[in-house]
């Protein structure tokens, strides 16, 4: 199904964080591998939800275990996503990285919660990766000043790929949503990795705009991204145009965007050079979802299934892909999203009405912020008042 432009703001919302999930639980059984050993392993692309790399192993197989990843399991992605927004609705407002500090990594490290991974309720510190936990070293232990306690971490996907909650707050406003996840991710990352998670941001407000369209989505990215990101989403969507169908684009992609990823070739061996500051580099995640999401003309299963069966980091490119598929109202398949709900025991649609309600509280509490600041102005200037 295409895109179409008459969704409401409630709509875009929940198709943005429903396919985000959808697109995370998809892609976690296979991440890490490499297109050809998908397609050995599961005799064929992946279409939909699958099990564990290792079947029942998995509680033991290397580099896996302990986690169930499969079966329609969310992953990492999906948690810090759903704690930005109960963020969100504790704040009421827009959020900077002292809010990460007070109420996201209390939320982390306080709150035991179902982690599907581990079929079992645990804190989600127990399941989040090293750069994530990296917000409690920092912050609750190290009381660093949550501006700046994302320098010295890894450079990585890791605050990117839960900033479609900002986009979504600052739905149809690139701008703002860039320069709010750029504050919000300073608590978490640097570099590159901050800059990705201010451009998904930026994406999934562009996508949220009645008529957006793949091509508005990354001309609002390239219009606000910088250094090696920039050249790294307009590289890859310079490919991505060429291909309409995600098979024959899974290898260019990849040329793609090899130029500026820091990884290298073998995703389980980084170079020493990986996950480094860097003003050239940029992460391979979201470059590589807003190409498959050109390539899939905004439809979300084609935009996904691409994400899943490019491989790598795919649970984080489907997730990102997934968001922006969804918020710009291609629909996500029924079947995938009653699995994964069912298999990860979460509601997917509980954080959308929450966040759509606080989005509709911040924009009310904006214009009247921007009406006061456009009399104070006009009483400086004698300009007229628009109010």
């Amino acid at each position: 199904m295409t895109p179409t432009t008459t969704e409401t703001l409630e709509e875009r919302i929940t198709g943005a964080l429903v396919g985000a999930a959808v697109g995370d639980a998809l892609g976690g059984p296979v991440e890490g591998y490499a297109p050809e050993q998908i397609l050995e392993r599961h005799g064929g692309r992946v279409h939909g939800v699958v099990g564990p790399w290792n079947g029942d192993t998995w509680r033991t197989a290397r580099p896996i275990a302990p986690y169930h990843k499969g079966d329609g399991h969310v992953t990492d992605d999906t948690l810090m996503t759903h704690a930005l927004v109960r963020v969100y609705a504790a704040v009421r407002d827009h959020l900077d990285a002292y809010a990460v500090a007070e109420h996201l990594v209390p939320d982390l490290m306080g709150t035991p919660r179902w982690i599907p991974e581990l079929e079992a309720e645990a804190l989600p510190l127990q399941r989040i990766f090293l750069a994530e936990k990296w917000l409690v070293a920092r912050l609750h232990y190290g009381h660093v000043d949550p501006r700046e306690a994302g320098t010295g971490n890894i450079v990585n996907c890791g605050a990117a790929m839960y900033m479609a909650p900002v986009g979504l707050v600052n739905a149809g406003n690139p701008a703002a949503a860039y320069a709010e996840a750029l504050d919000v991710a300073g608590a978490h990352q640097s570099s590159y990795g901050r800059e990705a998670a201010g451009v998904f941001a930026a994406a999934v407000a562009a996508a949220c705009a009645p008529g957006a369209t793949p091509a508005s989505v990354v001309e609002a990215c390239l219009a606000l991204a910088k250094d090696g990101t920039r050249a790294a989403v307009e590289a890859v969507c310079e490919v991505a145009a060429r291909h309409t169908d995600f098979e024959s684009a899974l290898r260019p992609l990849r040329e793609a965007v090899a130029l500026y990823d820091t990884v290298g070739p073998d995703y389980r061996s980084p170079s020493l050079g990986a996950r480094r500051p860097s003003r050239l580099h940029a992460i391979e995640e979201l470059p590589v979802a807003l190409g498959m999401l050109v390539v899939a003309g905004g439809d979300y299963r084609h935009a996904v299934l691409g994400s899943v069966n490019y491989g790598r980091d795919c649970d984080s490119i489907a997730t990102m892909s997934g968001a922006l598929a969804g918020a710009l109202g291609s629909a996500v398949p029924e079947d995938w999203a009653k699995t994964v709900a069912e298999a990860s025991r979460l509601d997917l649609h509980a954080p959308a009405t929450a966040l759509a309600e606080v989005a509709r509280e911040i924009f009310d509490r904006d214009v009247r912020r921007r009406r006061a600041h456009e009399a104070a102005f006009g009483a400086l200037t004698g300009a007229p008042c628009s109010g």
